[in-house]
């Protein structure tokens, strides 16, 4: 079964052809699939339509939240509320192309060059690229940069990690873990757990209805979300190796200041025109401002290490993609009574 995931802001007057479009995908490429629509706080009768489609057609879902809570908050309610094998994720107000699924679907299952262009086989994630896009000038020139910063960062070179309309591997959710606005970086987090990412070309259609609910807060807030993923995906398991090596970078050089002023305050004994005196020396407060800040670095490295160490959780250290079948069905048993032994 494949689960459409649309998480829903005030978009009344799109849902109900939305829907339509989906069935009529769905029917003409033989899919089992079904929608799960998730209101998140929408104040314009959204929750009315979603009801009624839930109602008409028994493979539709609906989730309402009791306020606006955010996009990821918004997917991982759907994903916990999906029965299929792959998540679809695709925005609501029909900029996204429904009849593009099964293009997605190929570019997962066999690996078929779609448009001539190979995709990969085997995908576990596979990511909507809006190439041609119909958004202003202001919209598209940002999320460009932000795009190709995003790509450098991570090592995962995406040309649309904004794009809202995704598919994904269901186990995928059972090793990743969103929160806050971490969404639009869910190939990226997969990619850190050994799962295949890959991307296709998609139709990006005009506006029809409503507004954008993204400003300039939304790239702000991306590239903080950037930077904590970059640290979850380098250093979420050893975060020691990035707070210690600033830690020890920050105290050799207050370290190194202080005896260079140590050794310039014994020449001054005998030599007082050849020195300034320290406390007339900007260099002091810098050497024991970069002391007390490695210090610091070190010191929340280790705390860190000990929240992760006592946390006991192996399941976060590898990704286990399949499994022989056992040849003993009482070996664990066995195994487990000559531990305890």
């Amino acid at each position: 079964m494949i689960s459409a995931v649309i998480p829903v802001f005030n978009e009344r007057d799109s849902l109900v052809l939305l829907h339509a479009e989906i069935v009529e995908t769905a029917k003409q490429a033989n899919l089992d699939l079904e929608v799960v629509f998730v209101d998140d706080g929408s104040s314009d009768g959204s929750w009315d339509v979603i009801a009624e489609l839930a109602r008409t057609y028994p493979n539709v879902h609906g989730i309402r939240f009791r306020r606006n809570f955010g996009k990821a908050a918004a997917l991982v309610a759907g994903f916990d509320a999906a029965h299929g094998d792959i998540f679809l994720t695709l925005d609501a107000d029909l900029q996204d192309d429904p009849h593009e699924i099964p293009r997605f679907l190929k570019a997962m299952t066999d690996g078929v060059p779609v448009d001539g262009r190979p995709v990969g086989r085997g995908l576990d994630v596979v990511s909507g690229w809006k190439r041609v896009r119909h958004d202003p000038w202001h919209k598209v020139i940002p999320s460009r940069v932000f795009n190709w910063m995003a790509g450098v960062m991570t090592g995962v070179r995406l040309h649309d990690h904004n794009c809202g309309m995704k598919c994904y591997r269901a186990e995928i959710f059972r090793e990743v873990r969103l929160y806050g606005e971490l969404h639009r970086f869910i190939p990226v987090l997969a990619a850190a757990r050994g799962f295949r990412v890959g991307e296709i070309e998609i139709n990006h259609r005009p506006r029809r209805y409503g507004y954008s609910k993204y400003g300039v807060r939304r790239f702000i807030k991306g590239f903080l979300d950037l930077l904590t993923v970059k640290f979850l995906t380098g250093f979420g398991r050893r975060p020691q190796h990035l707070l210690g090596s600033v830690g020890l970078v920050s105290f050799l050089i207050g370290g190194l200041g202080l005896a260079y002023l140590g050794v310039t305050w014994v020449i001054r004994i005998w030599r007082d025109d050849l020195f300034p005196p320290l406390h007339e020396r900007p260099m002091l407060i810098y050497s024991l401002a970069a002391l007390l800040l490695g210090a610091q670095m070190m010191t929340m490295g280790f705390l860190a290490e000990l929240v992760i160490a006592s946390q006991g959780r192996h399941d976060d250290v590898y990704s286990v993609a399949e499994r022989t079948p056992s040849g003993d069905a009482n070996q664990g048993d066995k195994l487990s009574r000559l531990a305890d032994s």
